[in-house]
């Protein structure tokens, strides 16, 4: 079963919000998923409150093989899950 974290959006027209979601590679996007891990909310005033990640949970999924979709990966970065080299 190859597994993917990636967004699911759940907000309202013109107003979304989307969670962190674990699911299946062939789930359709706002479908079937195995656990929800954080959220994201775009249009957050304050930048701090736009991304909530639980990074055990995260960091296991990984451990685990799921992939990231590009934008939750630049997701967990700004949330501070990876350490970005610094050169």
């Amino acid at each position: 079963m190859a597994t993917r974290i990636r967004l699911r959006r759940v907000g309202r027209k013109k107003l979304p919000l989307y969670r962190i979601v674990v699911a299946e590679k062939t789930a359709p996007r706002d479908g079937r998923f195995i656990e929800v891990i954080g959220t994201y909310s775009p249009k957050a005033k304050v930048e701090a409150d736009q991304i909530t990640v639980d990074a055990e949970k995260a960091r296991a999924w990984l451990a685990k093989g799921a992939t990231a979709s590009e934008t939750v990966n630049s997701l967990l970065r700004k949330a501070g899950l990876f350490k970005t080299p610094t050169a």
